[in-house]
């Protein structure tokens, strides 16, 4: 029964007369915006949401939070998953799954041409671009560029390797547009403290394909991929395998 839901995001949001749209906005403090978490709200909750930090830096959050008493107005930041307070998400996963470490310990790290280069400790414990922890040594740097749940492979290579120039995105949430325009240019971010990337976005029956004005280093299968224009989120959705 509540009429409004407010959270902490540091996020904005703000009426389209023109559309009768709920605009989703970056936070007014660059550093500590939020909105790539928020792209998949729908128009109804957006239209109810608020966002009290969205026009605050984190500076005067702080004030707000020690002018009132809160003994939370000098806590160090965390960068890390909320819910991993020791930052040790392998871990996490080993307490959430039982005998996930006995179901996929031993799949093979392969090289893009596909071969067997040694084995590894399962899947779920690589991310995309990660360098430190492969207890594999090469005489150089190597970089998890791809992974295959269904075979439980790693792919290795080299940094540039990372680099893509398109991607298909699905389960497409749009928020400024009922549907941006065929071709639309945005600036794709593929997590959270990516800059982003200029690029077009082309629409597809099971979604958007996404094109780079060059490329973009890391694209992760899973990863949430939102488009904005300016400071106005266009919409987003999750990067296709």
């Amino acid at each position: 029964g509540a009429r409004r839901v407010a959270t902490g995001h540091y996020a904005r949001t703000e009426a389209d007369p023109s559309t009768g749209r709920t605009l989703l906005k970056r936070g007014l403090d660059s550093r500590k915006d939020q909105s790539y978490f928020l792209f998949s709200l729908r128009q109804d909750q957006l239209s109810r949401a608020l966002f009290p930090l969205g026009d605050k830096t984190k500076s005067d959050t702080r004030d707000v939070a020690r002018h009132c008493g809160l003994r939370t107005a000098d806590k160090e930041e965390s960068m890390e998953i909320c819910f991993v307070p020791d930052n040790d998400y392998r871990g996490f996963l080993k307490r959430r799954i039982d005998g996930l470490e006995q179901q996929v310990n031993g799949g093979n790290f392969i090289n893009k041409e596909g071969k067997v280069l040694g084995q590894h400790k399962g899947y779920p414990f690589y991310t995309i671009g990660q360098r430190k922890g492969l207890d594999i040594t090469f005489g150089k740097p190597v970089y998890v560029t791809g992974i295959d749940p269904e075979t439980n492979t790693v792919v290795l290579g080299d940094e540039e390797d990372l680099n893509r120039s398109e991607m298909l995105v699905s389960r497409i949430n749009w928020i400024k547009y009922e549907q941006p325009v065929p071709g639309q240019e945005a600036v794709t971010k593929i997590r959270y403290k990516d800059p982003g990337t200029s690029s077009r976005l082309h629409l597809q029956n099971n979604g958007v394909k996404v094109t780079f004005f060059g490329e973009a280093k890391g694209v992760a299968p899973g990863q949430s991929a939102v488009f904005y224009e300016g400071d106005d989120v266009i919409g987003g959705g999750i990067i296709m395998r």
